[in-house]
């Protein structure tokens, strides 16, 4: 499905969120001062199940969860993919959950993060993107 990654109609982003269980959350911190960790200690809240991802925090625990280095070690499918990595980065996280052997069903990129590259690969595949957006932010609209 592709779309205008400039605005998004608030139904898509309803949906994303109603149908999305499990979120490999790439790029969660440690530290309680970056937005990643606050994004997932808000998901978690909110009843979905959030794995970290950080090769740098590998093997430890973050809010209570393992934490895994790459979207490949994970023990599950997700639903979406979320991204707290640089635009920059961003490719090639989507690439990574392009190769899964079941992909998710979506990709969100979170605030300042866009690569309309990544996207239309993604959309390709058959998932839905939504980029340069918070689900914290949007759960409250």
């Amino acid at each position: 499905m592709r779309q205008s990654h400039d605005a998004y109609d608030p139904a898509l982003i309803r949906r994303v969120l109603a149908e999305t269980r499990t979120i490999a959350l790439v790029g969660a911190s440690a530290n309680p001062a970056r937005p990643s960790h606050h994004v997932m200690a808000f998901l978690l809240a909110r009843g979905y199940r959030v794995i970290p991802v950080n090769p740098g925090l590998a093997g430890q625990s973050l809010q209570g969860q393992p934490v895994y280095a790459r979207l490949a070690d994970l023990p599950e499918p997700v639903d979406m993919v979320e991204i707290f990595r640089s635009s920059d980065a961003a490719g090639g996280v989507v690439d990574e959950a392009l190769a899964l052997p079941q992909p998710p069903r979506f990709i969100w990129m979170q605030i300042g993060v866009r690569d309309l590259s990544a996207a239309s690969r993604a959309e390709a595949a058959g998932l839905i993107v939504v980029m340069d957006r918070c689900p914290k932010i949007e759960i409250f609209r």
